[in-house]
């Protein structure tokens, strides 16, 4: 039958119940404070938990008998079949007599985990639906309980109910959070032995960071590195030994391999474990380790240095107290002993590099001109004109900073380099920089790409997805073709810029982020405005800092150059050796307007040293389409009565505020193409930027 629990105890009665189990640190204590509870309630003699183990099928027993001895019984098999399972088909309470109970589990009651009694009660433990277990109630008299004490009963249980599970948590929680402890601890050496070796190229210095490291957190005081030699039959062993602990001694020595533990070690490719002893029959050099310890040295622990299948030698650790070997220690050293080995074939091909030097020293002397006329804080860009010049100066300008960077230039000009570099002297370069494009993209799509989804935020939303803004967080986020962004979607790149927060799509949740955004466009945004197919306010905010890339027609002089290196690259690409470029070629190459701009030129050149046979580019002259010879632009100013040549220059670069270029820049006024304008300006000695 079903009891319905009373509040006959009172809110401050049944307050203070609950407070005092909750209180109780495990199972023992909570069924010592219950039987403590159930007694001075006059409802039963003693009170018992059973848990029940679904995965296992099996049950745990916690109970206190006299003089409060706790009992646990774990997994026991008879228990897992006696009157707990009842209650999970039915849950329902269980009463029955001592009469009843041996007839129905006699081997349970046969067990002496029961003493005699007059009537036992099991309530069923549950939460949120789900029966865990149950709570026992035993009467030694004869004495069935009534409906009001059966209620009592009831309500102690659903406490009980909500006290083991929190326990249950608790217990769980501890072993989780020890583990998670002990697993962070060793990740955080593995981490710091890791960082201290990996950047180690010489031997030496490897082998005593590697003791440095191990010594102070293992303190272990006797660590080698021990590798086979040039020599057949041969070790080199480089040892480093803690006798003063503020002097540690280094020695280096070969000795034979024959007899050894590393032989052992060598063959078997698993680690080898032994305590020692001096009557032992040990190789000469290894007795010498109760040469330099006496006899303290207890045990030595040899582990494999493995790249791949490969055995590069073994990394031997000594120690007086065996207990640093334990097993959590030996797993956490097997991975230091992983890093240790990439250290050590990093250092080996760094000899074997060192070795071949000579033999290596004219490769890619081909690109000697244009590696010296390229910054090296700016990786793959190229040029040495002075738009290029410009440009990279403004780059370093703005770099340090976190503002906003609208990059505009045509098609092919390299705005991702310039963003890439960016980032890269910025002081985020410790992250990677997020890239995404937002041409031809659907509304939709693109906003689940920037600012990401929850599940089921849209048909087809079947998981989460983090947007690029949040994998941008402390780093850099750069869109391209911006001009391209959908009407509707530019007020939410808006907010992102103004406040640093957005929703996922399909959530109200707010997202803080700390990005620094990086724009390129090939479109004329002004007029974008003007025409209402771009929002002005988002144009104010993605102009902070625009920089104008030139096209590759206005810096022909980095055409050469260019040209250079992308026949040098994909020639080595598709496995070419091609060393030279023909000067006609190069002339013909500087002499065309390259719409397509570098990347144009790019693939005219990939297609060249696809059609080479021989070590000389072959570039067909027929097949470039050489630009029709443009008419001079109309000068609109003209030199005043004794006013010379660079008066005039020094006069209009006055009027146009420093602007070379474009239809009321100096060149436009001047009659004059850009290039000729800036090559009078270098001749005479003018420098735009003083006159500004």
């Amino acid at each position: 039958m079903s009891y319905t629990p009373m509040s006959d105890l009172g809110q401050q009665g049944l307050f203070d119940i609950t407070r005092t189990l909750l209180q109780q640190p495990d199972l023992a204590s909570l069924c010592e404070a219950l039987s403590q509870l159930v007694k001075r309630s006059a409802l039963a003699d003693n009170a018992a938990i059973v848990l029940w183990q679904a995965q296992t099928q099996r049950a745990s027993y916690y109970a206190s008998r006299e003089k409060d001895t706790p009992i646990n019984y774990e997994d026991e098999t008879v228990l897992a079949h006696g009157p707990v399972r009842s209650i999970l088909s039915r849950p329902d309470t269980l009463h029955c007599s001592y009469e009843e109970f041996c007839e129905t589990w006699p081997q349970l009651a046969a067990g002496g985990l029961y003493p005699k009694f007059g009537h036992y009660c099991l309530m069923p433990l549950a939460a949120e639906g789900h029966i865990f277990g149950g709570c026992e109630f035993i009467r030694y008299e004869d004495r069935p309980w009534s409906e009001k004490e059966f209620n009592r009963l009831q309500t102690f249980t659903q406490i009980i109910s909500v006290v083991t599970e929190q326990i249950q948590s608790r217990v769980v929680n501890n072993v989780d959070y020890e583990l998670l402890c002990r697993e962070r601890d060793n990740f955080r050496i593995l981490v710091a032995i890791t960082n201290a070796v990996l950047s180690r190229l010489d031997m030496d210095e490897l082998v005593s960071e590697v003791a440095k490291e191990i010594h102070y957190y293992f303190d272990i005081d006797d660590i080698s590195i021990v590798l086979r030699s040039h020599r057949k039959n041969k070790l080199n062993i480089y040892s480093t030994h803690y006798l003063d602990k503020q002097h540690p001694a280094h020695e280096q020595s070969e000795v034979d391999e024959a007899g050894t533990l590393t032989e052992r070690v060598f063959k078997s490719k698993e680690m080898l474990l032994i305590n020692l002893h001096e009557r032992d029959n040990l190789a000469p050099y290894e007795r010498m380790l109760f040469d330099t310890w006496g006899n303290q040295i207890q045990t030595l622990c040899l582990l494999p240095l493995m790249s791949g299948d490969t055995m590069l030698g073994v990394l031997k650790l000594a120690q007086c107290e065996e207990k640093v070997f334990t097993t959590t220690n030996l797993n956490l050293l097997r991975q230091i002993a992983e890093r240790v080995a990439i250290a050590v074939d990093n250092a080996l091909a760094y000899q074997e590099i060192h070795r071949l030097k000579e033999r290596l020293v004219d490769e890619n002397l081909a690109l000697t001109e244009q590696l010296n006329n390229v910054d090296s804080e700016f990786g793959e860009i190229i040029g040495r004109s002075e738009a290029m010049y410009s440009v990279l100066k403004q780059v370093e300008m703005v770099a340090q900073s976190d503002s906003t960077v609208l990059i505009l230039g045509e098609t092919g000009t390299g705005k991702e380099l310039i963003a890439r570099a960016i980032h890269n002297l910025s002081g985020r370069n410790n992250r990677r920089m997020v890239k995404m494009n937002c041409a031809a993209m659907p509304a939709g799509l693109l906003e689940s790409d920037l600012f990401g989804h929850e599940r089921g935020a849209f048909t087809g939303a079947s998981a989460q997805r983090i947007g690029r803004f949040e994998l941008a967080d402390k780093s850099s986020l750069f869109l391209d073709e911006v001009g391209d962004m959908p009407l509707e979607l530019q007020p939410k790149l808006l907010r992102v810029l103004q406040e640093q927060e957005f929703e996922r799509l399909g959530s109200n949740k707010i997202i803080q982020t700390d990005v620094r955004l990086i724009a390129a466009t090939n479109r004329d945004l002004k007029k974008m405005v003007a025409d209402r197919e771009f929002r002005s306010d988002l144009y104010y905010r993605l102009n902070v800092f625009p920089i104008h890339l030139p096209p590759l027609r206005e810096r022909p002089e980095d055409i050469p150059l260019l040209a250079k290196a992308f026949t040098f690259k994909i020639a080595r690409r598709l496995g070419r050796n091609i060393d030279s470029i023909p000067a006609e070629t190069l002339r013909a190459l500087s002499n065309m307007e390259w719409p397509g701009n570098v990347r144009e030129l790019e693939n005219v050149i990939e297609r060249a040293v696809l059609l080479t046979r021989g070590n000389v580019l072959q570039l067909s002259l027929p097949d470039i389409a050489l630009p029709e010879p443009k008419t001079p632009p109309t000068a609109t100013v003209v030199a005043q009565e004794g006013e010379d040549e660079y008066q005039l220059i020094v006069r209009v670069l006055k009027e146009t505020n420093g602007v070379v270029a474009g239809p009321k820049g100096a060149a436009q006024r001047l009659g004059l193409k850009r290039t000729t304008l800036l090559s009078r300006m270098k001749r005479l000695g003018i420098d735009k930027s003083a006159l500004v």
